[in-house]
């Protein structure tokens, strides 16, 4: 292992994901590095199918086999490459010292069994605690994610929370064994508004106070603008560009990210201004263009984009972009006055 900074997690190093399916193989992971450090927030952002949640699934030893394996890269975690570890050794690893707050809850959550059995089970894994050890410990855990009377509460089942609260059952759960890291991915799906805001200042709270980490994944980065510290953005199982959340939303750097921030509304903006959506469809990923994958729905795509494959490199200090026309790009608010609705 290379050297990383003291205070790094989790360092994810070229990793590489595959399913075979009937139509080839889909390359859902191809070849992307990022690090989480402790005590921090970081996103990964992108359209549904890019990547993000089987970047997670592969952290976590859960890739659905056998269609689904990682055929590349590596996974460091606390001085510990993840992909050498054993099933036994990753089962220890799994819920005590990294959690994962999956998308939906409903499904997620075993219907069967009560909310405290599913919260005791880990301590007493995990943690060899006493039922009455485990206990207390789930009535603790209630009260840090704002769920009141939890002693009356852990009898109940899944189905008798509302959608916000069985969001913050699944954060109780992962948060029981006090880990270093949790993953969250789509944590606020199906969720209004208030609700979503609620579960991830609960998120950023909870990291100040426990020091945990997180990885927040979601398709939205207007829901990360004030959560993330940084922001990896992905299209087409790749890194596209990275930097600090200030970075990213002052200063988009690649065409993807930049159509991302222009179809989220805007305070500043006209009532009556148009959202930019971004045209066209994701590329197939059993059969990828030659070039810069994002180039068919690119409107700044040159000659160069659709036969040479970007590399990501530095575009000022931390902040990186794999496009060849970063620097000649426009700013996010940059829109022609004829996408303006006549009031």
């Amino acid at each position: 292992m290379t050297d990383v900074a003291a205070d790094t997690l989790l360092d994810v190093r070229d990793l590489r994901t595959e399913f075979a399916t009937s139509h080839g193989v889909v390359r859902a992971v191809d070849g992307v590095s990022w690090d989480v450090r402790a005590g921090e927030t970081v996103a990964l952002v992108g359209e549904s199918g890019c990547g993000k949640s089987v970047s997670a699934l592969s952290i976590m030893g859960l890739v659905a086999r056998p269609a689904g394996r990682v055929v590349g890269g590596e996974i460091w975690f606390k001085g510990r490459d993840l992909l050498k570890l054993s099933e036994d050794e990753m089962r220890d690893i799994r819920g005590r010292e990294i959690a994962m707050v999956f998308q939906e809850p409903m499904t997620s959550l075993n219907p069967v069994l009560t909310v405290g059995r599913q919260i005791t089970e880990a301590c007493e894994i995990h943690l060899g605690y006493t039922p009455t050890q485990a206990h207390a410990r789930a009535v603790e855990v209630l009260g840090f994610v704002g769920i009141p009377d939890g002693a009356r509460r852990l009898k109940q089942y899944p189905h008798q929370f509302s959608g916000g609260m069985r969001q913050r059952l699944m954060i109780a759960i992962a948060l029981s064994c006090r880990p270093d890291l949790i993953l969250a991915d789509e944590p606020t799906t199906a969720l209004d508004v208030t609700i979503q805001a609620q579960i991830l200042d609960l998120m950023k709270d909870l990291s100040r106070q426990f020091g945990t980490a997180n990885l927040i994944i979601t398709h939205n980065l207007g829901v990360v603008a004030r959560y993330a510290d940084r922001v990896n953005v992905m299209y087409a199982g790749k890194i596209v560009e990275r930097g600090t959340a200030r970075e990213i939303y002052a200063n988009p750097r690649h065409p993807y990210t930049l159509g991302l921030l222009r179809s989220v509304p805007r305070l500043d903006e006209p009532k009556r201004a148009r959202l930019d959506p971004i045209q066209g469809q994701p590329p197939d990923l059993t059969r990828l263009p030659p070039g810069c994958a994002f180039a068919p729905r690119c409107a700044f795509a040159i000659d160069r984009c659709r036969a040479e494959v970007p590399p990501l490199t530095s575009v000022g200090g931390a902040h990186q972009s794999a496009c060849w026309v970063a620097d000649s790009l426009p700013g996010v608010a940059a829109k022609p006055v004829a996408e303006q609705v006549p009031a």
